[in-house]
């Protein structure tokens, strides 16, 4: 079984206090985001005073926050060996629901919230029942899910409302409980901080919690790292990955649900293949292995905030936009390479 630390098997007796601080440390999923974040702070900080003030922390934490929820069920499903690409499009389908069953039908904010939830959980299930049945790789799986569900949403509603935007959620029964729930804001001085942030951080200790002080963390650690081996000594690796794949189908659902009762309405149509390559790339940028076995929620996390960090920074700095992207691309090429390094000290380390 393959744990999210690397065993420190094998160090010299007389190995220095720095020396063995260093191999834990370099042990540490979460190290290359922690080191990027620090370096993109010192380039773009001086250049962009802005970023350190109460409006750019909370334009960075809010851009952070939404999409961390997104890496951190991303990061869980990598850890487990497998990737979910229909995140990003149930971010759009799922409130699309419910605004139609408010508009449409005339429902309340929860039943409609409830019935696109179970929705959501539904194409999960979907997804990791076609992965564990099959064996086709879940890359491909989850990209036909999603061409499925963009399709629908989009054709649907312009079928339903002559339009790709859907207003008047805010008039729903129980809305003002809904608002309070996953639209709530503080105000401190310029800044606007967002409930998002609590929701992030909530979903953050949950996952690692479960990650390191349950068996289900130990059996997505085992699903990732040796799924044979796992599933010969009685590791629930099926139920483990039908459960993951419901796991970002309702982060799916939170992110769209967040950004519906934020703005009131559903805009269809927008860059949806972005950004659900963007949780994938944020999940790696934070340490999470492609091949699987090796990662933590922080981890993914840490990259959601240096994503969110390096595009401010480059705006506020009166850089072009665009460098945003190069220098999203230069993260990740980092990453790989460590997560390389790490792949090779994980293949000769001894495994019962």
């Amino acid at each position: 079984m393959t744990s999210a630390r690397l065993p420190a098997t094998g160090a010299p007796v007389g190995q220095s206090a720095g020396r063995r601080l260093l191999q834990r440390a370099i042990a540490r999923p979460s190290l290359p985001a922690v080191v990027g974040l620090a370096g993109v702070v010192a380039v773009l900080g001086p250049q962009a005073p802005a970023l350190f003030s109460s409006g750019g922390l909370a334009s960075v934490l809010d851009t952070a926050a939404l999409l961390g929820v997104g890496a951190v069920a991303v990061g869980l499903l990598l850890i487990a060996g497998h990737f979910d690409l229909s995140i990003g499009v149930l971010a759009v389908a799922a409130p699309l629901l419910t605004a139609l069953l408010v508009n449409r039908a005339g429902w309340g904010i929860w039943p409609a919230l409830l019935l696109s939830l179970v929705a959501a959980l539904a194409i999960g299930l979907v997804n990791g029942l076609l992965v564990v049945n099959t064996g086709l790789p879940s890359f491909l799986v989850t990209m036909a899910t999603f061409l499925v569900l963009q399709g629908v949403t989009q054709a649907g509603a312009q079928a339903v409302t002559g339009s790709g935007r859907i207003t008047g959620v805010d008039d729903a029964t129980g809305w003002e409980t809904a608002v309070a729930v996953f639209g709530s804001t503080a105000q401190l001085d310029d800044g606007r901080f967002r409930v998002s942030l609590l929701w992030w951080l909530g979903v953050t200790a949950l996952a690692t919690w479960a990650l390191w002080r349950t068996r289900f963390g130990n059996a997505v650690f085992a699903s990732g790292g040796a799924r044979t081996a796992a599933r010969q000594l009685g590791v629930p690796v099926r139920r483990t990955t039908l459960t993951l794949f419901c796991l970002t189908a309702v982060a799916g659902w939170l992110i769209g649900t967040l950004g519906m009762v934020r703005t009131g309405g559903v805009q269809v149509g927008g860059p949806v293949l972005g950004n659900a390559v963007d949780f994938v790339v944020v999940a790696v940028i934070g340490g999470c292995l492609i091949t699987g076995g090796y990662g933590s929620a922080v981890g993914a996390s840490v990259g959601a905030l240096l994503y969110a960090v390096t595009r401010e920074g480059i705006v506020l700095a009166g850089w072009d936009p665009l460098w945003f992207r190069a220098f999203l691309g230069v993260l990740l090429l980092v990453a790989l390479l460590v997560t390389g390094v790490v792949r090779r000290r994980l293949k000769a380390v001894p495994r019962s």
